[in-house]
């Protein structure tokens, strides 16, 4: 498989791995977007997080939650950042989640800052709950 991800768990690709789990591994962005910018990716290639099993989606989210106090210590602020689909942003088609140091001023803003904000008819806005509620 030519998947970066995949490469960096095989070892085909070093990387400053910082914690493994049965089912995942983190580890330090080589192209960060702030000093201490981290990668939690599963072990298994999936491309998105409803593919993965309960017990793959479980540790990686435990890993997450462990790794966030760590990055989280560095700046006191942590963005929490997944790409599920290439539409979405993903541009490696491998579940990973970036854990991404915040400071104030540092020109990435709120999530609602990357889009031009939709009106929605209340009809449309039952349609889309009526869709999602479970």
């Amino acid at each position: 498989m030519d998947c970066i991800f995949c490469k960096i768990i095989s070892g085909e690709i070093k990387s400053k791995f910082l914690k493994e789990t049965i089912h995942s591994v983190s580890f330090l962005d080589a192209f960060p977007l702030a000093g201490g910018h981290t990668l939690v990716i599963p072990k298994n290639h999936h491309h998105k997080v409803q593919d993965l099993s309960v017990e793959e989606n479980n540790d990686l989210f435990s890993l997450v939650h462990l790794m966030i106090s760590k990055v989280d210590a560095i700046t006191g602020s942590t963005l929490v950042a997944i790409h599920n689909g290439h539409e979405a942003g993903q541009e490696i088609p491998h579940v990973h989640v970036h854990l991404v140091p915040r400071i104030k001023n540092d020109s990435a803003g709120p999530i609602h800052s990357m889009f031009n904000p939709v009106q929605l008819s209340k009809s449309e806005m039952d349609e889309f709950y009526n869709k999602l509620k479970i």
